[in-house]
């Protein structure tokens, strides 16, 4: 009896503690996410403890912020568990964000999912480093570097219609088979971003190259999806051992290989010798405490050239893969970029960014292909640097802020077709080429993409030099390519096959 006492006392004690928790646990929540601003946007209603995310799919965020979209209109909030997010839409939101008012929005939240490969205190990298003075001189000496290795200039476009010729022999060593472009394309891409980071190129079939970039799509599969974000609001569970190496096994791995390539440069290394990106980097890093204090160290170093290869390598190809995807889909349209090369080009000589302003139709495909194809979506996120308002509404300091660049892309008050593959957006009456002002595949502002010119020259030269070689086909015994795409922080084209014909 005096057991069962003891036992009935005991289960009320934890009943009554239990209570307690619960009800203290509900209040904290509340008073950590109560919102103590006027004019602050509207949004869903924000869930104890997980806020709203469980009302978006993060396979694809565009989809659900495209329903909100239309529910809330072009500035509306969400809160990833205590997180303030505020998500914005359209045109000239988008632009007014980033454009007329850089500065507020120039800012980035802080990704403690990072901090197991190095990223912190004065090494953040330079794609999602924080707003302020390490990220200036690290954007200003980045710019000046890839500009010192031919950003802009004729030998780096040689440089790519070199890397054309090496992508067209590939392709005709398949002979006509169905064969998935994209392995080629990536290794062409990347070997472009490689030669300026790491001074040289690779062999389409060396092992060492394959791994690199296995590697990197690997990470960036691991960085999308439900459990990214919300260890990124909850970092706290980052403090487990052991897990974040198990849940970012490729993301590790991708770094300790970058690691090594830059320990073989550090072991050739000649000051009096700058062959690449990483070279021009030791060499600063070298200039004492000055350089560390400005960023210039060894772990921002692994960051940075990450960040360069990135930027450089998978949003290029994958929008190459939209673009033939869109001709195997739109035979016309192909046909016409074909009369158009021969017309201005020919056959024999290679294509140069001097043929671009006389081909206006092939220009316009590939504006389109990167409007339609919408690889970057949601973008990178933003952060409010000061409080700030937009359209009338207030967003405070420190507000993690995305823009729905998709709704940009496919604004229906600016594309006359805003769903559908339709290379005439980018042309007037008399079919010259023009660029609407709401065309931001790149996004738009401080936070432009570092590699936007570079891109722009290997879209024209690839595309423009693969249709001059070959008629791109369906195999005849597979089905329709899906056009939907799937997202892995950029959306890529589902897998597919083609047939290369030489003309």
């Amino acid at each position: 009896m005096t057991l069962l006492l003891w036992l009935s006392s005991d289960w009320s004690s934890i009943a009554v503690l239990g209570v307690f928790l619960t009800v203290f646990t509900l209040v904290f929540d509340f008073m950590k996410r109560r919102k103590k601003w006027s004019r602050y946007p509207p949004g869903p209603m924000s869930l104890p403890f997980v806020g709203t995310m469980p009302y978006i799919d993060f396979n694809n965020p565009h989809l659900s912020f495209n329903k909100f979209h239309k529910k809330f209109g072009n500035i509306f909030s969400l809160q990833n568990c205590w997180t303030n997010v505020v998500v914005l839409n359209g045109y000239k939101t988008v632009k007014e964000a980033l454009v007329h008012k850089a500065d507020d929005f120039a800012d980035r939240p802080y990704f403690p999912t990072y901090e197991h490969v190095g990223y912190g205190d004065k090494s953040e990298g330079i794609v999602v480093a924080r707003y302020g003075h390490v990220w200036k001189e690290i954007r200003k000496f980045t710019l000046s570097t890839l500009r010192d290795f031919g950003m802009g200039k004729k030998s780096l476009e040689e440089q790519v219609t070199e890397e054309a010729g090496f992508l067209c022999s590939a392709i005709k060593a398949e002979e006509g088979r169905p064969f998935d472009l994209r392995f080629l394309v990536n290794n062409a891409v990347c070997n472009m971003i490689c030669s300026i980071i790491y001074g040289g190129r690779f062999d389409y079939g060396d092992e060492v190259f394959r791994k690199m970039v296995a590697l990197f799509e690997n990470s960036l599969s691991e960085e999308a999806g439900f459990l990214t974000q919300f260890l990124n609001v909850m970092p706290i569970l980052l403090r487990i051992p052991g897990l974040p190496q198990k849940v970012f096994r490729g993301q590790k791995a991708y770094m300790d290989f970058i690691d090594v390539l830059i320990q073989k440069h550090m072991e050739t290394w000649n000051p009096e010798h700058t062959r690449d990106f990483t070279d021009a980097f030791l060499k600063e890093m070298s200039k004492g405490k000055e350089a560390e204090e400005n960023g210039f160290n060894y772990n921002n170093l692994r960051l940075v050239t990450a960040d360069l290869f990135a930027a450089g390598s998978d949003t290029t190809s994958a929008t190459l893969r939209w673009a033939f995807l869109y001709m195997l889909l739109h035979p016309g349209t192909q046909s016409k970029i074909h009369k158009e090369i021969d017309m201005v080009i020919g056959r024999e000589r290679s294509p140069t960014m001097m043929d671009q302003v006389n081909m206006p139709y092939t220009n316009a495909v590939i504006h389109e292909a990167q409007r339609c194809g919408d690889i970057a979506p949601v973008g990178l996120p933003h952060m409010a640097y000061r409080d700030t308002e937009l359209q009338g509404y207030f967003i405070p300091k420190g507000t993690t802020v995305i823009t729905n660049l998709s709704s940009v892309l496919k604004d229906e008050s600016v594309w006359k077709k805003p769903n559908e593959f339709y290379p005439e957006h980018f042309l007037d009456v008399n079919g010259q080429f023009v660029k609407p002002e709401a065309f931001m595949p790149f996004s738009a502002g401080r936070r432009v993409c570092l590699g936007a010119q570079l891109a722009r020259m290997e879209l024209f030269i690839f595309f423009t030099t693969l249709l001059q070689q070959f008629t791109f086909m369906l195999p005849e015994d597979q089905p329709r390519p899906w056009t939907d795409g799937y997202f892995a922080l950029i959306k890529c084209p589902h897998p597919f096959k083609l047939r290369a014909i030489p003309r």
